[in-house]
């Protein structure tokens, strides 16, 4: 039987450059203006989505590569996705929005303070994308940035104080009785008084609590340490892992156990899997795609080279494309895991055009090679997903409206044909709408 699963879109440019170096950038859309992203918002909500999640990084990088971030626009500008979220909310009736939130940006009372504004001007439909980065820490304090699992560790404080605010007021506090002319009853809200290793700060707070639930909690990390924060405070984890079942079915168990660990219950979160498909309308049209894509010209090899060199902050447009890489030109602050990404399992001898012709080789949907595919291929796909108890995935794009019409015009019918993909939503927020299936 066909099994409804949880659709989201992850915003991977953020409130930046929509379009910037592809054709359709000549459609004139202002992204420094709301309508965009307004639009964006409108298609999502009537195809059925659960959520947008808006990706953000506060800080252009090291002083040394902010050339390499900005220049094609593939690491900045951003601007800020909290203030972006309004006008969605304006926008559309159902949709979740969750812009990404980096704690060391905010103090924890002000935090809740905004979140709780947002989540009742929304109709309970605010989510968080906690993120834990910590090369824009230098823009947030003087202090040195904190190591991966200390990260980890002060966002479960921040988040653990956010949400002694938020319960500050006591089942019964707030009365708004007309007829007795009594809004809150004072006694029942608690005078928090948090003394952490990383936050200071008292409450109660100055804004009421949520009939409908809290914001919903996001998280993207693969870590131990990451999976850990998930399963005890996530409602969505955004999974990244290869599409096979035994993958798929031990990312899930991984998320699930640390879910049942943190006292909860393994389906109080729901994993949804980035995927970014390349729709097209023909089997014939996607066989060229991929065949095309095996041997990239070296105009499509630079534009590759660009957008690594902004994710690992070296410039790979400088190097000669048929010498071996060496990994020595690569800083201290960039993760072994995102080098090793590149280079994969070609060896130090490997040239520079063999990472990137890898990175550039397109599969095929119909095989489980790739992503290229037509929409049944897809919704096949998607199906088996759900056959192995996947709750969703997360669709990978920027906000132009070709990007979306072109990954979402033919999909979404086949997907509700299927049963795969909701037609209505229920009341309650984004919270309720993650647990209606």
């Amino acid at each position: 039987m066909t099994r409804q699963q949880h659709f989201g879109w992850f915003l991977a440019r953020g409130f930046g450059p929509q379009g910037w170096g592809y054709p359709s950038l000549d459609w004139d859309y202002d992204w420094t203006r709301p309508e965009i992203y307004q639009d964006a918002a409108r298609t999502l909500e009537q195809a059925g989505f659960d959520l947008v999640i808006i990706e953000d990084a506060p800080s252009l990088g090291s002083p040394e590569t902010i050339d390499l971030r900005v220049r094609h626009a593939f690491g900045g500008p951003k601007h800020d996705p909290m203030l972006l979220a309004p006008y969605l909310f304006q926008a559309t009736r159902h949709l979740g929005v969750v812009p990404t939130v980096n704690p060391a940006a905010y103090v924890p009372y002000t935090a809740a303070r905004q979140f709780a504004t947002l989540q009742h001007l929304s109709a309970h439909r605010l989510g968080l994308n906690v993120v834990t980065d910590t090369g824009s820490a230098r823009h947030f304090s003087a202090a040195a940035p904190l190591g991966h699992d200390e990260a980890y560790d002060r966002a479960e404080e921040w988040l653990d104080g956010i949400r002694l605010l938020w319960r500050s007021w006591d089942h019964g506090a707030l009365v708004a009785d007309r007829a007795t002319d009594v809004y809150a009853d004072g006694s029942k809200l608690r005078a928090v008084q948090h003394r952490g290793e990383y936050f200071a700060f008292d409450g109660p707070l100055n804004a009421i609590p949520f009939p409908h639930g809290e914001p919903a909690i996001v998280s993207p990390g693969g870590s131990g340490r990451g999976l850990g924060f998930a399963g005890a405070n996530s409602h969505v984890q955004l999974a990244l892992a290869p599409l096979n079942e035994r993958s798929v079915r031990d990312y899930r168990a991984k998320i699930r156990d640390a879910a049942v660990a943190a006292g909860r219950s393994a389906a109080d979160i729901k994993i949804l899997f980035a995927i970014q498909p390349v729709i097209t309308a023909s089997a014939e049209d996607a066989d060229r795609i991929v065949a095309a894509s095996a041997h990239p010209d070296d105009a499509a090899l630079v534009q590759i080279a660009r957008k690594q060199s902004s994710d690992l902050e070296t410039d790979l447009t400088s190097l000669d494309l048929d010498k071996p890489l060496d990994p020595s030109v690569f800083g201290a602050h960039v993760s072994r895991g995102s080098i090793q990404r590149l280079i994969g399992d070609r060896g130090d001898d490997a040239p520079l055009r063999a990472h990137l012709t890898a990175l550039a080789r397109a599969g095929r949907i119909a095989d489980r090679s790739g992503f290229v595919g037509t929409a049944e291929e897809f919704a096949d796909l998607i199906e088996e997903l759900g056959d192995w108890g996947n709750d969703g995935v997360l669709l990978w794009g920027d906000f132009h409206p070709v990007t979306l019409h072109r990954t979402l015009d033919e999909l979404v019918p086949v997907l509700r044909r299927r049963g795969i993909l909701r037609r209505e939503y229920v009341d309650g927020g984004l919270q309720a709408n993650l647990r209606a299936f």
